[in-house]
């Protein structure tokens, strides 16, 4: 009789270890987290784009600033009056041999007429381009006409309009130095600005 409760000891032992020993459930793996590097990186490279277009809109300013100051600076050294006015804008640009092409320091002389203009919307100018005595009547009219509309076209560009703007080429026919060298050449390549109408109180910018 005691050999019973043995067996159905054994019997639960070997059940409870059959249990214990099978199979794992299987798991779902966890979905991988996004790389912190890569996350990382894309930030880095977003901030870096935001600041260089801060730094560029920054420079951009700075720059109009510094041109509205130097022509400020120009006409307040020359005085409030029509006269003086009047002069800065006669002004005449020169150009290269065989150019049309608006030089750096022309640049700045042509941005003291924008603002001259701006300042007195009534005003009505003709630009006439000149050449030197070398080539043809005809070729020399073609390039006085396109030095003249370049500096219309620098003009227009920076708000001026077209309307106030007459264009006229004398090619070589004017000359303004009567040499034949270089020193003379280079006085005759040339822009000159001639006011046409709205000049007898020309205001200071």
């Amino acid at each position: 009789m005691k050999r019973l409760p043995l067996l159905l000891l054994s019997g639960l032992a070997v059940a409870a270890m059959a249990a214990c020993g099978g199979k794992k459930p299987e798991t779902t793996p966890a979905p991988q987290a996004a790389n912190a590097d890569s996350l990382a990186e894309a930030e880095r490279l977003r901030a870096d784009s935001i600041a260089r277009a801060e730094r560029e809109a920054r420079q951009r300013e700075e720059a109009e600033r510094e041109r509205q100051r130097r022509i400020a600076d120009s006409l307040a050294a020359l005085g409030k009056s029509t006269e003086a006015v009047r002069a800065l804008l006669a002004t005449m640009t020169h150009f290269d041999y065989d150019k049309a092409v608006i030089r750096a320091g022309d640049a700045a002389v042509l941005d003291q007429k924008v603002a001259i203009l701006q300042a007195n919307p009534g005003l009505r100018i003709r630009i006439s381009g000149h050449c030197d005595e070398r080539g043809s009547d005809e070729y020399n009219l073609a390039l006085g006409n396109r030095r003249a509309t370049a500096a219309k076209q620098y003009l227009v560009s920076h708000g001026i309009d077209a309307s106030r703007i007459e264009t006229v080429s004398y090619g070589e026919e004017r000359p303004i130095a009567q040499g034949h060298d270089e020193a003379a050449w280079a006085q005759n390549r040339r822009d000159e600005f001639e006011i046409l109408s709205g000049g007898e109180n020309l205001k200071q910018p």
